[in-house]
């Protein structure tokens, strides 16, 4: 189908890889629980729409660039590292709500965390190695139409990833919705949620980069 070879065995490896515990499953977990389902599901969505750019940087060979350069890589990583940091830090400093209340969930603009989430997983370069190293096994070598068929193959993996995070996305909201009728939660849940990103981004930092795969 448009080019591929052993979808069925893609598609069930894609739902095994994308039920493991990865950074970005760290990420909205975090958001849900600080801010709630909607943030959560707004973030599983930047999620899976950064997926689609790496899915399109592999289709142009842009992620190839990041495979043959060290220098490359070491800049994206950075980059995201520090980015993460940065979002853990701005949250960790923000002033507690007035009256003792916790901060409302509502806060944040969809805008903003649908462009952080894209952020965030565009700028971890591992996804884009991953995207490199895994679709092109799924490819048939005889395809004419490879750029397709690296867009196909794609999307099924953000599909298929994307119902998941949203699952995710709920349940963290569950969570939060629960956790939220004790007064003091919001700022407890603002200030984890402000050191996970801090330690997500240091965990990037000190990443290594993956040997590309032949």
């Amino acid at each position: 189908m448009l080019g591929t070879q052993h979808l069925v065995v893609f598609v069930l490896s894609g739902i095994l890889l994308n039920l493991t515990p990865g950074q970005d499953t760290m990420y909205i977990l975090g958001r849900g629980i600080w801010q709630g389902r909607r943030a959560a599901l707004i973030s599983a969505l930047g999620i899976a729409s950064g997926s689609m750019i790496h899915t399109f940087s592999a289709a142009l060979g842009l992620s190839a660039i990041l495979t043959a350069s060290a220098t490359a890589f070491e800049f994206v990583k950075w980059l995201g590292a520090g980015y993460l940091i940065y979002l853990g830090i701005i949250t960790l400093a923000k002033p507690s709500a007035t009256n003792g209340r916790p901060r409302k969930q509502t806060d944040a603009a969809p805008g903003t965390i649908y462009r952080q989430a894209i952020l965030t997983n565009v700028l971890n370069p591992k996804v884009a190695f991953f995207f490199l190293a895994f679709l092109p096994q799924f490819v048939d070598p005889g395809t004419s139409h490879r750029m397709l068929t690296f867009l196909f193959l794609g999307s099924c993996f953000t599909f298929t990833g994307t119902l998941w995070c949203l699952m995710l996305g709920y349940a963290s909201g569950s969570i939060s919705a629960a956790l939220q009728r004790r007064p003091a939660f919001g700022r407890i849940a603002e200030k984890l949620a402000g050191g996970l990103f801090v330690l997500l981004g240091i965990r990037l930092a000190m990443s290594k980069c993956p040997r590309p795969m032949r």
